[in-house]
């Protein structure tokens, strides 16, 4: 297989730096750029339904919980790993879209439940079909065993990293702008492109 970007940036780090040991860029750098590309495209897809991906993966939650689709702002939070500001600020774009609605607590008039509208279900359940039509256009480049394969990997990288212990932040780290695992390339700097919308925790 022809040597891509993210082996010219290994190389050029072996050259540069002799003992640092750089091999994690190959595997990061190209999970960061996947999920970017695929990111962007399934991005121009879902905007032909009004949405971008944050809004899509409200929707997908409350789909996938199944009937009647409704949860409660704090349990989407959590699936979705969002402050509920963030989660606030999707809220109110559906809402004002007619995809879901807000409404009291049967239960405790305190608190509030969120609930796919009508519009919102036949938002979701054709969107869906169209973002994972292009994972499924990429990664048939990959026989099935492959994928299977791939997929265990993965569970087994992302166990290990939910199971680590974060480090201590650097110097520069308070900035607002630094890199994260969708902005940044193989070696923590600005990759090419960029997801259309960013998701804002």
């Amino acid at each position: 297989m022809a040597a891509d970007e993210v082996d010219a940036i290994v190389e050029q780090w072996r050259r540069e730096r002799a003992g640092l040991r750089p091999e994690p860029m190959a595997v990061f750098g190209r999970i960061y750029r996947l999920a970017r590309l695929v990111g962007d495209r399934q991005e121009r897809v879902y905007a032909g339904w009004g949405i971008g991906r944050g809004e899509f993966d409200v929707l997908a939650a409350l789909r996938r919980s199944g009937a009647p689709y409704t949860l409660a702002p704090k349990a989407l939070s959590a699936t979705l790993m969002l402050t509920s500001g963030g989660m606030t600020g999707r809220l109110d774009r559906l809402e004002r879209s007619g995809l879901v609605r807000r409404a009291p607590d049967p239960a405790d008039r305190r608190a509030l439940r969120v609930s796919l509208t009508p519009a919102g279900l036949r938002v979701v359940e054709e969107s869906v079909e169209a973002g994972l039509a292009v994972q499924r256009r990429i990664l048939d480049a990959l026989p099935a065993d492959d994928q299977r394969r791939l997929g265990d990997l993965l569970r087994a990288l992302l166990a290990a990293a939910e199971a680590d212990t974060p480090d201590q932040p650097g110097p520069d780290s308070s900035g607002p702008d630094r890199p994260g695992p969708e902005t940044a390339g193989p070696d923590g700097v600005e990759g090419p492109g960029r997801v259309g919308r960013p998701r804002r925790a």
